[in-house]
């Protein structure tokens, strides 16, 4: 994966972790231009995951890339991008009325 970043503004707290996957069989183009004094880009190949730092006001911007150029294919908000994460340490909450899941012990005794 060929890259250019510089890093988020420190100023910057509010960051999100985002996932992208291209789905095609074409190169693409990542990249964020709408945040002020950041730059961030990345070539991505055909069925490449990126997983990538941003601010929910950003905007990933994917390009085709061809012999020909390059085509804008998409513009979708970091918000839509963001990674959902779990905790591994709590189990799983019970919906209400149900009883909780016994965790196996993976520890053997």
């Amino acid at each position: 994966m060929i890259s250019t970043f510089s890093p988020l503004p420190s100023d910057l707290s509010d960051r999100i972790l985002c996932y992208y996957i291209n789905t095609t069989n074409q190169i693409q183009r990542a990249r964020i231009t709408n945040i002020p004094n950041w730059l961030f880009e990345r070539i991505i190949f055909p069925k490449q995951r990126l997983l990538f730092e941003a601010i929910p006001d950003a905007l990933l911007e994917i390009h085709a890339c061809s012999t020909l150029g390059e085509t804008l294919l998409n513009q979708i908000p970091c918000l839509r991008l963001r990674v959902n994460e779990i905790s591994l340490l709590k189990p799983p909450l019970a919906p209400s009325g149900f009883e909780p899941v016994e965790q196996p012990n993976l520890v053997e005794e």
